[in-house]
């Protein structure tokens, strides 16, 4: 299922970008969507906070009280990893988009075919970000981790541990380095290597507060003294410039 929220404060235009959606989901039945709509950004964030982010964002840049590109920095701020789609009447606002990694930046009006192809695409990126994974060789057999449910991993003894979003897996013994082991994790650009013996997942790093990583679970993760000040510019950099 893919989650697509739509943010405008005009009512026609987000009933008529709605309908577009809608008409683009219809004619991808293989692909099952839902589209939410909301008439400001902060309305956007409260929903987000109670309930978990959504794949797709597609927000009107110029906006009272919140702009797009205020809310596509506070989703960042969050954690959250969803593709951004800015739409606007002047270009003037480009290099700000870009700077929250948004997607695409289109123009109103929005015509259809452009919409549909720019959708094309995200949608196949999602797809493919939801399918990526790692198997993982356990007491228990194999197991095919989700590198986006992955939070973290460190080294415990002999073995690697995954931290992940609906628990902790742990690997048989490792025969070679842990970097080697985590090259796989490394060749992702959300997975950043701390010290000698521990990854994190940028994706779910919702800040830096001196030497801890805040987690979007509500958890912490401290740092190795010496990498903290690097890990802090990477993953400030990450959500810059990286098209997630």
């Amino acid at each position: 299922m893919l989650t697509i929220a739509l943010c405008d404060d005009e009512i026609q235009q987000r009933m008529a970008l709605e309908a577009l959606v809608q008409e683009y989901l219809q004619t991808r039945p293989l692909l099952q969507g839902q589209v939410t709509a909301f008439a400001d950004g902060q309305t956007l964030l409260e929903q987000v906070r109670a309930h978990g982010g959504f794949d797709l964002y597609l927000m009107d840049i110029i906006m009272p009280g919140l702009s797009g590109v205020d809310t596509g920095a506070r989703l960042r701020a969050m954690g959250d990893g969803g593709e951004i789609i800015f739409l606007t009447l002047s270009n003037d606002y480009a290099a700000e988009s870009y700077g929250v990694g948004a997607f695409y930046y289109l123009l109103k009006p929005v015509e259809q075919e452009q919409l549909f192809d720019v959708l094309d695409r995200a949608a196949d990126k999602l797809l493919r970000r939801h399918k990526e994974g790692i198997m993982v060789t356990t007491r228990g057999g194999s197991r095919y981790l989700l590198l986006e449910h992955i939070l973290y991993v460190e080294r415990v003894g002999r073995f690697m541990r995954y931290y992940c979003t609906d628990g902790i897996v742990d690997s048989l013994t490792i025969r070679m380095a842990f970097r080697e082991m985590a090259a796989p994790l490394l060749a992702d650009a959300r997975f950043y290597l701390c010290g000698a013996s521990f990854v994190l997942n940028f994706q779910h790093v919702v800040g830096v507060q001196e030497r801890a990583a805040l987690l979007d679970n509500g958890k912490q993760v401290l740092l190795p003294r010496a990498a903290a000040a690097a890990f802090k510019n990477a993953w400030g950099k990450y959500w810059l410039e990286v098209k997630h």
